[in-house]
């Protein structure tokens, strides 16, 4: 069946999910997340859009953004080339790292774009990984709130106050607000412990020993560590679990 075409934005702004192919990691350290910013900079120039609101988790991104010389189209695939190059020479890998067709949204009313930001920073809180949004380094809340990199704030806040620091501080409590906004959301990633895991790769592999998968032919390994990554198991899981290195696992 052909694909639905892309609803189009009024305003050219766009929430935008970009998603690891089989649901895989694709930041494994903090080095991975500053390049991915210093692309999303570096593109920002050379596309001319505007970046309202960005999250990175581990396994996808949440972008708001307008579109300014180049179509949306044109900007994810030169964001997702540029990254995935990169992450690819770093990792020893080859292959495709994202999806290939990127999730998109139109944002065309501003109580809605309001939603989108707030939904966008609250993720890692929504995903247990902080306790207040201000501790997640990897979202562009805090260059709302006074550390400034790459972020378009201006036009979030004016549409809040056009006093800037009432506006921050309007800004701050309505992120605070416990919300159940329902935006575009990228798959769920099941989630397994490690107890839950070990039972996972004793089944899929046949085994009765997670350590035993390292003595296993290489194209036998590496389809059964495909077939892990796709159920959910993170890298570091199974390296923490098989005893396979990291990059191995990342090649499979």
């Amino acid at each position: 069946m052909p694909r639905k075409a892309r609803e189009k934005s009024k305003t050219g702004i766009y929430h935008v999910i970009l998603r690891g192919t089989n649901r895989q990691t694709i930041f494994e350290d903090e080095k991975d997340k500053l390049k991915f910013t210093q692309t999303l900079r570096d593109y920002k120039e050379k596309s001319g859009y505007k970046l309202y609101a960005y999250c990175l988790m581990g396994n996808h991104i949440h972008l708001l953004l307008q579109e300014g010389k180049e179509e949306l189209g044109t900007v994810m695939r030169r964001i997702g080339a540029s990254y995935v190059y990169w992450y690819n020479w770093k990792y020893q890998r080859s292959g495709h790292l994202f999806q290939d067709r990127y999730k998109s949204e139109p944002v065309d009313h501003e109580s809605y774009f309001l939603t989108v930001v707030r939904y966008i920073h609250q993720n890692p809180l929504k995903a247990g990984l902080v306790k207040d949004i201000s501790d997640y380094k990897w979202c562009s809340y805090n260059e709302y709130v006074g550390k400034k990199r790459i972020t378009d704030i201006d036009y979030t806040l004016n549409l809040i106050s056009k006093d800037r620091k009432k506006a921050i501080e309007s800004f701050k409590t309505f992120h605070q607000e416990i919300s159940n906004d329902q935006c575009m959301e990228a798959e769920s990633r099941r989630r397994f412990t490690d107890e839950q895991a070990i039972e996972e790769i004793k089944e899929i592999c046949s085994i009765m020993n997670c350590q035993e998968l390292q003595h296993f032919e290489p194209a036998i390994r590496n389809t059964f560590l495909k077939a892990l990554k796709e159920q959910g198991l993170s890298t570091r899981q199974l390296e923490r679990l098989t005893g396979i290195s990291r990059m191995i696992i990342l090649k499979a």
